[in-house]
């Protein structure tokens, strides 16, 4: 099983410290059920970068390209029609 990254429900149930090991060590690690791809594992240190928040989204828009492209973008006068809830 070296260099194995697809793993079932069943085999990572009976290795679960063998997964865990070889997602901190070798990168993600999928697990499937009935063939298709269920849940993937990574390492803790992976998750956190690649889920840390880079900036604010007032920085994020300040930084568009679009900034000083010249678009001319306004807003419809038109009233939204009523919705029935």
């Amino acid at each position: 099983m070296t260099g194995m990254t697809k793993w079932t429900v069943a085999e990572a149930r009976a290795k679960s410290s063998e997964v865990i090991e070889r997602a901190r060590s070798s990168g993600p690690q999928t697990i499937t059920r009935n063939g298709h791809t269920a849940v993937v594992i990574v390492a803790a240190e992976e998750w956190e970068r690649k889920t840390k928040r880079v900036g604010t989204l007032a920085e994020f828009l300040a930084a568009s390209p679009l900034r000083d492209s010249g678009m001319d973008i306004r807003r419809s006068r038109v009233r939204a029609r009523k919705a029935e809830l």
